[in-house]
């Protein structure tokens, strides 16, 4: 699948895996543990930015958990619209952009927030987009935090190969994410394995 073929992909993706699946799912395992990390990790003033959020379920339990400044990016543009339904609070006073984080990235500042984090989202960029990994940290001053599938549930079992297909639907490529952002510079503090996800926090040197 091409960069632009998979953007597409996400951009107008409905029914499985869209902005109203996720809603519907709300808050599981993963925002426990990321509540956990912020918890330890980030004062409830930091500015934080959730890369893929969606319609919103984790960024609402932070809220839910006193943090204030949240912004979030999603490629798909019912995420907003599903978010203003299902969680009104965080639609009103968070920031929000439509658009691929490969092209919304870019437009920030250097060290624009104090914590960036991703749900299953960077494991869907394109190889020919991997320099997206160097913007993530080039905008963050403290912490970058993966929630990605690495392979933890038995039907998700990869072998070898770099690239599995989801439902015969969509790419994810397998990544080494300690050795990605390890090789970028970044420390690795924590990585707690879960059902599904594994939640991995590296701090910037």
């Amino acid at each position: 699948m091409e960069p632009d073929d998979n953007h597409r992909s996400w951009a107008e993706r409905s029914g499985d895996f869209s902005p109203a699946y996720y809603a519907e799912i709300g808050s599981n395992e993963v925002s426990d543990t990321l509540a956990s990390v912020f918890e330890y990790y980030a004062d409830e003033d930091a500015k934080i930015l959730e890369i893929g959020c969606s319609s919103g379920r984790h960024l609402a339990r932070l809220r839910d958990d006193g943090y204030t400044n949240l912004t979030g990016i999603d490629i798909n543009d019912e995420s907003f619209d599903v978010m203003a339904d299902r969680y009104p609070r965080l639609a009103e006073t968070g920031t929000f952009r439509t658009g691929a984080i490969e092209d919304v990235l870019p437009e920030y500042p250097d060290d624009a927030f104090d914590v960036i984090y991703s749900v299953e989202t960077l494991q869907h960029i394109h190889p020919e987009n991997e320099w997206v990994f160097e913007e993530l940290i080039r905008v963050t001053s403290d912490l970058l935090i993966t929630a990605e599938n690495e392979g933890n549930s038995p039907q998700r079992g990869r072998g070898d190969a770099e690239v599995s297909y989801v439902h015969d639907d969509f790419p994810l490529y397998h990544r080494n994410w300690k050795q990605v952002f390890s090789g970028l510079g970044l420390a690795q503090l924590v990585c707690e394995p879960g059902s599904r996800d594994t939640v991995r926090v590296f701090r910037v040197l």
